[in-house]
């Protein structure tokens, strides 16, 4: 389907995404009603149009933070020195001015941690305590839709700082654990 965005450009939105097509007997094990499949359509677009927009503002916050960011990148990939290099200081220098603009876009805080941090905590008072993962015992793909979104930033400033000042951590750490015994069992 054809739409105009909030920047008034045209783009082509696919309005069942995040359904997922199963029958009613399929859908009742897997969510046990309607409200737990609604929410979790729910969260995932709010990971897909507003958490992934908080990222690269927050990763190349600074100078310092997006060399940071580029020497993980080049470290972690298959750079040879010259183009480790290159790839290092000028990549770090476009994502800083990129992520400004990135900033504007998505009418981010002055500083944009904040704005990461507010998401964390929405995040978390919306799975409660009541639950350890928004899919109630074991993750749903919510939970792995902003997992997802939030390990990218793992070893860098913005992850550090988004575990000590939310609430985050232990619900990540749970998805952490969750995926890594799924990951044993098969």
């Amino acid at each position: 389907m054809k739409a105009i965005n909030d920047q008034g450009k045209e783009v082509t939105e696919f309005c069942n995404k995040y359904w997922l097509m199963l029958d009613e007997k399929e859908a009742q094990q897997i969510y046990g009603g309607k409200e737990a499949r609604t929410e979790e359509m729910k969260w995932r677009r709010w990971a897909d149009d507003w958490l992934v927009h908080l990222i690269s503002p927050n990763v190349y916050r600074t100078p310092t933070e997006a060399l940071a960011s580029f020497d993980y990148i080049v470290q972690e990939g298959k750079f040879g020195a010259v183009e480790g290099a290159v790839a290092k200081y000028v990549g770090a220098a476009a994502m800083y001015f990129i992520s400004k603009r990135l900033k504007s876009r998505h009418h981010l805080q002055d500083d944009v941690r904040e704005d990461l941090y507010e998401a964390a905590n929405k995040w978390v008072a919306a799975v409660g305590k009541d639950r350890p993962f928004m899919g109630g015992q074991k993750p749903n793909l919510a939970d792995l839709a902003v997992y997802g979104v939030l390990r990218v930033m793992e070893g860098l400033e913005a992850f550090s700082d988004l575990m000590r000042h939310t609430h985050i951590q232990p619900w990540y750490l749970r998805v952490e654990k969750a995926i890594a015994e799924t990951l044993l069992v098969h």
